[in-house]
C-alpha cells in the first residue's frame, strides 16, 4: 500500500497530527464540536472524569468520561475552512496508521456532534429554543473541492434552491448534505425543533448583514425565508455544519448539529441571556449521547 507523503499528512515530532496536536489515544469515538475554545471548558465541566486537555491555536481538546461514556470535546474556531482541518485530522487519527502513513484496513466511524449558536430565519422559531439540523446548505463551496461531493449531497434540493433564490453565479455553488439519521434519532426530543440550516461563509455580508458594504443580493434572505422544498423550509444560519456533514459522510462518520437559537432575524428578537440556554443544551446533548 502506497504511503501518504509527508507534505500531504504533516505529523509533528511527537507523533501528533499537525493542527490539532492530538495522538490517537487522546481521542474518543464520540466528539462534541464547539466553535469557541472557551466553551470546551464549559462542556468538560459536566464530565465525571477528565483524561487530558491539549491545545494548539484555536483548537482545544478535552477528553473525559460522562455517565460512563468516553467523550471528547474539541473547539474548531469559526468557519468551514477550519472544519476542513478538523474533520480530516480526526479521521486521520482513527483511520490512518500515522507511523507507517498508510490507511488502516479496518475503518473506524466517529460520532461528531456540533453544539453551537444560531440565528433563526423563520418567524415562528422562538429565541432560546433548540434546533436540530436535518440537513445543511453550504454557502462556502468547500465541499466542491472534493471528488465525491455529489455522492453525499441532495442534488435535487440543491437545484431547487438555486432556482428558487435565483442564485448568482458569482457566488460559490451551494451544496446540501443530510445529517446522520442515527444521530438525529438519538438527539431528537420534544424540546428539539428540526430544520434545515445554512452554513454561511461569513458573519456579515454572507448572512445579509449590512454595515458599510452593500450585499450582492439584498433580497437573498427574503427569498431564503420563502423557499419551500417538499414541505421543508430553511430555518437558521450558522457557519460550520455543512462541512461537518459533508466531510463526515464522505469519510464514513456520523454527524449532527444542534444549535441554541439566540436571535431571530425575521422578528428581530434576541436572547436577553443565552448562556443558560447553552448550558441546558450541553446537558441535554450529553445525556442523549451517553
Amino acid at each position: 500500500m502506497e504511503k501518504i507523503k509527508s507534505s500531504e499528512l504533516i505529523i509533528n515530532p511527537d507523533g501528533s497530527v499537525f493542527h490539532l496536536h492530538l495522538k490517537p489515544e487522546h481521542l474518543a469515538d464520540t466528539v462534541i464540536l464547539v466553535g469557541d475554545p472557551g466553551r470546551v471548558e464549559l462542556v468538560a465541566s459536566y464530565f465525571d472524569e477528565i483524561e487530558c486537555t491539549i491545545s494548539n491555536r484555536e483548537f482545544v481538546t478535552t477528553t473525559g468520561v460522562y455517565n460512563g461514556k468516553r467523550i471528547s470535546v474539541l473547539s474548531t474556531g469559526i468557519g468551514t475552512d477550519n472544519i476542513d482541518i478538523v474533520v480530516n485530522e480526526l479521521d486521520a487519527l482513527v483511520n490512518i496508521d500515522l507511523e507507517n502513513r498508510t490507511p488502516k484496513k479496518e475503518h473506524t466511524s466517529l460520532n461528531l456532534v456540533r453544539i453551537g449558536t444560531s440565528g433563526a430565519l423563520q418567524g415562528n422559531i422562538p429565541v432560546d429554543s433548540f434546533l436540530l439540523s436535518r440537513r445543511s446548505i453550504g454557502f462556502d463551496g468547500m465541499l466542491n473541492f472534493y471528488a465525491n461531493r455529489d455522492q453525499v449531497s441532495d442534488l435535487d434540493f440543491e437545484a431547487a434552491f438555486k432556482k428558487s433564490v435565483q442564485w448568482n453565479e458569482k457566488l460559490a455553488s451551494p451544496y446540501v448534505v443530510p445529517a446522520s439519521s442515527m444521530l438525529i434519532e438519538k438527539l431528537d426530543g420534544p424540546d428539539m425543533i428540526q430544520g434545515v440550516t445554512i452554513s454561511a461563509n461569513g458573519f456579515y455580508g454572507p448572512q445579509g448583514r449590512v454595515l458599510r458594504l452593500q450585499t450582492l443580493d439584498p433580497k437573498l434572505n427574503d427569498k431564503i425565508e420563502a423557499f419551500d422544498y417538499q414541505g421543508e423550509k430553511i430555518t437558521n444560519y450558522e457557519m460550520e455544519s455543512s462541512a461537518i456533514f459533508g466531510l463526515s459522510a464522505m469519510l464514513g462518520h456520523d454527524a449532527a448539529a444542534v444549535c441554541a437559537i439566540i436571535a431571530n432575524r425575521i422578528t428581530k428578537d434576541a436572547s436577553k441571556d443565552y448562556k443558560p440556554t447553552i448550558r441546558r443544551l450541553i446537558q441535554t446533548v450529553l445525556d442523549r449521547l451517553s
